[in-house]
């Protein structure tokens, strides 16, 4: 059956928008008929090159639908269920699942290699990470769908499977950010938007949102901002000078810039800690003199996908959204259609918006 999807022809490429043959779900897969997609800047990274991926493919990592077939020996759900894509699934049996790390999974995007469609001329493609979500209709793994919770709507559930997860997972699960800390979140794109109500969620006495957009201020103080910094170069003076030239107690960076990640750092009090979200490319370089390290006594970590178990996560992330605490569509700045995709990603690598929901 031929579905409209966006496709990434080679890396560098624009996306095009055409018809995909589907097969039927086999053994242990689902079809899924999308309600919504964000889209996300990991998208981007991966259709310039900064991370890799198997090409041809259809991107989309972050979605929601309905199930509309499963295969073989799926039990979990059926036909006519809401589900929530989950981009990086863990196997259950590598090293870091068996810590309980199921975020760093060795084997998450093992299937992000498959052929899972072709287009209606013949040629292969692959499933951008893992589930393909900018499409009318994906195939996936049983393992990359999970019932949305009761009370989320299906086109705001979209957001579950990375921004929120992410964000709330960088503030509550890396940065363990506890009542009356202050915080700065570095990047006020989707991922940030949710970290900032993440922040608030938490009790932080003080957030701090900083971009090099000054647009996007309202945005911010919707989703929990106290205070707003335009980025420049006196910014982590700023913050100082906002937190009574302490510093933050925790800095979370989503951009994955080398300024920004070092403004971070910069940013955050003696003893406090650095949580890094953002996806950087190789060209990023961060340097830290071995005094620095030693004097400041900062924690820096990275942080995949929120540290987060999705399993877990969603029933918590559903709770605060059915107690108001949690406004999912604070982070959409734009509704479009998959025609519009193309230029949110122009938007994107300008530096505009918060995120930009795909609703089918």
């Amino acid at each position: 059956m031929a579905v409209r999807a966006a496709v990434l022809p080679a890396i560098g490429s624009p996306l095009e928008i055409t018809g995909i043959d589907l097969p039927d779900p086999g053994p242990g897969q689902v079809r899924v008929r999308l309600a919504a997609a964000g889209v996300c800047h990991s998208d981007l990274s991966l259709s310039d090159g900064t991370m890799r991926v198997p090409v041809p493919a259809v991107l989309g990592h972050e979605g929601a639908g309905t199930v509309v077939a499963v295969g073989e020996g799926v039990g979990h759900v059926a036909p006519g269920d809401g589900v929530v894509l989950n981009w990086a699934p863990s196997c259950g049996a590598c090293h870091a699942c068996s810590l309980g790390e199921v975020w760093l999974c060795a084997n998450a995007l093992s299937g992000a290699a498959d052929v899972y469609a072709r287009t209606t001329e013949g040629t292969d493609l692959h499933p951008g990470l893992n589930v393909a979500a900018f499409a009318e209709e994906t195939v996936v793994s049983a393992s990359c769908v999970l019932p949305v919770p009761d009370g989320v709507p299906l086109t705001d559930a979209a957001l579950l499977g990375c921004a929120v997860l992410t964000g709330y997972g960088a503030v509550h699960h890396s940065a363990r950010v506890r009542a009356g800390e202050t915080v700065a979140v570095f990047g006020v794109g989707g991922v940030g938007l949710a970290a900032l109500q993440a922040a608030r969620i938490a009790g932080a006495s003080k957030i701090i949102a900083v971009d090099v957009s000054a647009e996007k201020e309202e945005l911010a103080r919707a989703a929990g901002a106290t205070d707003y910094v335009v980025a420049c170069d006196t910014t982590a003076r700023e913050i100082r000078g906002l937190t009574g030239k302490q510093g933050v107690d925790v800095a979370v960076e989503c951009a994955g810039r080398a300024v920004s990640i070092r403004t971070a750092w910069d940013s955050t009090r003696r003893g406090g800690r650095t949580t890094v979200v953002g996806i950087g490319g190789k060209d990023q370089q961060v340097t830290f003199n071995a005094l620095e390290i030693f004097h400041w006594g900062r924690t820096l970590s990275g942080c995949v996908y929120g540290n987060c178990d999705p399993a877990r996560d969603l029933p918590v992330l559903a709770e605060h959204i059915r107690a108001g605490r949690l406004d999912l569509s604070a982070l959409v700045t734009e509704r479009i259609s998959l025609d519009g995709i193309p230029a949110a990603f122009e938007n994107m690598m300008a530096g505009k918006g918060g995120r930009a929901l795909v609703v089918f």
